[in-house]
């Protein structure tokens, strides 16, 4: 067994706000999940505790069952079979690309190192680049490299701290693809730290948002989107559109209309209904219940964002169509919207 257990995980550097509060995050064996949060929530000092490379202040860690790191405990980084995948690979300069995927193999003999390295860099797309240097490989193969590095030795863990910042956005895609193809071949529990939301929502099988040092909720990536646990995760987990409404059982009145909801409330109550832009579809204003303004559009190619300023609505809503469908600046047009909304008590 290889699941994750952080439990209470408490670290302060100072006085004042502690970084992580009390902090609880399960991972199941085989599992990818991403920790996502903004700068300053506690990404990196979970990353470090569960390394091994800092101590907490309180809390248990324990990996397949056995505790690395809580009261009276704390293996040492060396102890704890967990690899670890860096920002930028940082991989030995002066080592060929075998090299630096043997050098997690020390207590292993030479044939074992040899056949553990070659089966290491097909896994990860690199066979026959052994005998290659770093420098001599894309930004992407350094990152598989470290890849394969962090695998070779079969950890119980495998830690990943925001490994794709420094590749180009059309290079990101492809080699998030071929990470989370290689430990899923190996069946590794994995835990990635990132600030990129659309990172976390295609990579992971579970995302951990994180805010004031606490993970606020943990989902799939499908039930954290469409079932945000308050607006601040559904503001931050992509874009949302935040409107008042006043619910009743199974739907809720807004100003773009009556909506169903996720889940019924069983009583009349007031809120914050949340939705997805992709949600909501520009009509011909007569032929809708809701209507505005248009205000702006962004193209981005396979679709736009396109900003309406809506009748009863206080600030201006966000409205995702094909880059085809893209309305003008000044354009009277309705409203409709399609799908579930979620609820919450949270003042707007």
């Amino acid at each position: 067994m290889t699941d994750l257990h952080v439990t209470g995980l408490s670290k302060a550097y100072g006085p004042g706000a502690p970084v992580l509060d009390g902090l609880d995050l399960t991972v199941p064996q085989g599992a990818l999940a991403a920790v996502l949060g903004p700068s300053g929530c506690g990404k990196t000092t979970l990353l470090r505790i569960i390394a091994g490379f800092l101590r907490s202040d309180a809390g248990t860690l324990t990996i397949g069952g056995r505790t690395i790191s809580g009261p009276g405990v704390h293996l040492p980084p060396e102890q704890r079979r967990i690899g670890i995948v860096p920002q930028e690979g940082a991989l030995f300069p002066h080592l060929s690309v075998a090299r630096n995927v043997a050098f997690g193999l020390p207590g292993a003999d030479r044939s074992t190192r040899q056949r553990r390295t070659e089966e290491m860099l097909e896994l990860v797309g690199l066979s026959g680049y052994g005998d290659r240097m770093p420098h001599e490989l894309s930004g992407g193969q350094q990152q598989r490299v470290a890849l394969a590095r962090a695998l070779a030795p079969e950890p119980a863990l495998v830690l990943l701290d925001e490994p794709f910042n420094a590749l180009d956005s059309a290079l990101r895609t492809g080699v998030r693809a071929d990470v989370r193809a290689a430990l899923q071949a190996t069946g590794a529990t994995a835990l990635l730290v990132t600030h990129d939301q659309q990172e976390a929502l295609s990579t992971a099988d579970l995302v951990a948002v994180v805010r004031g040092g606490r993970v606020v909720q943990c989902d799939t990536p499908h039930e954290v989107y469409r079932r945000p646990a308050d607006p601040w995760v559904a503001a931050f987990v992509g874009d949302a559109v935040l409107v008042a409404g006043t619910a009743d059982h199974n739907n809720v009145e807004t100003a773009l209309g009556r909506i169903p909801l996720t889940a019924p409330t069983g009583e009349l109550r007031q809120g914050v209904v949340v939705l997805r832009p992709e949600q909501l579809h520009l009509v011909d204003p007569d032929a809708a219940e809701a209507g505005g303004t248009v205000t702006d559009v962004r193209f981005y190619g396979h679709d736009a964002m396109v900003t309406v300023a809506v009748d009863g609505i206080d600030e201006a809503i966000a409205v995702r169509v094909p880059g085809q469908a893209a309305a003008r600046p000044g354009e009277r047009m309705g409203i409709e919207v399609t799908g579930e909304a979620t609820l919450h008590a949270a003042a707007m």
